[in-house]
């Protein structure tokens, strides 16, 4: 029975860390070449496994790149970001989910750049996991900016709708790389131009 239970510990492990150098080559490659879109022969060499145990392990290109963009996100700061979003204050929750998914993109910036330029030139070209990662975003602001209407914190002369309009604009990762890559600002002075251009754009002053 030990013997056994052993043997199970050790299969899991194992195919835990196949699991995790085939997202790692995802990752590679993405890096290394990122004007390609990275095949899935590509990362089973790079993993040294074979197109089959990709397969097995994720059910299709599809599935591998919605693994790697999850394991992306707790990487980068998932946990941070879930924190931030539960504060009951419309006004705090505002500031620190800016802060916290700047932070999130932030660790990572040349992988988010390559995802969203794939999806740009072509949304199935990572399997459509960008897609789900701005679904995501998009009830994330939809959310925010009800709750900042509920709570009174929004100008008299904007809508919740529009209110959405703005937060998706001003955190979206293109934002956060202009200002981080092309005017050259730190990660925490991005976040502040951010969160005060928020702010003072849909709050009514505080």
């Amino acid at each position: 029975m030990a013997t056994r239970k052993y043997d199970q510990v050790v299969r899991a492990e194992a195919a835990q860390e196949t699991r995790r150098r085939i997202l790692e080559a995802v990752g590679q490659r993405l890096r290394e070449v990122p004007t390609e879109q990275p095949s899935l022969d590509q990362v089973a060499r790079l993993a040294k496994v074979s197109r089959s145990t990709i397969y097995a392990d994720f059910g299709s290109r599809a599935g591998l790149f919605d693994a790697f963009v999850v394991d992306l996100w707790e990487r980068t700061g998932l946990g941070e970001l879930s924190r931030a979003v539960a504060s009951d204050d419309a006004r705090q929750r505002l500031r620190e989910s800016i802060a916290a998914a700047s932070r999130m993109k932030a660790q990572d910036l040349a992988i988010y750049r390559v995802l969203h330029a794939m999806d740009r030139l072509d949304p199935e070209s990572a399997g459509g996991a960008v897609q789900h990662m701005e679904k995501d975003r998009r009830a994330g602001v939809e959310d925010l900016a009800a709750h900042l209407g509920e709570q009174g914190v929004l100008r008299e002369d904007l809508t919740v709708e529009q209110a959405a309009d703005a937060l998706w604009v001003l955190t979206s990762f293109e934002s956060l790389d202009l200002l981080v890559t092309g005017r050259g600002l730190t990660v925490d002075e991005a976040i502040g131009t951010l969160t005060t251009t928020a702010e003072r754009s849909i709050c009514r002053p505080a």
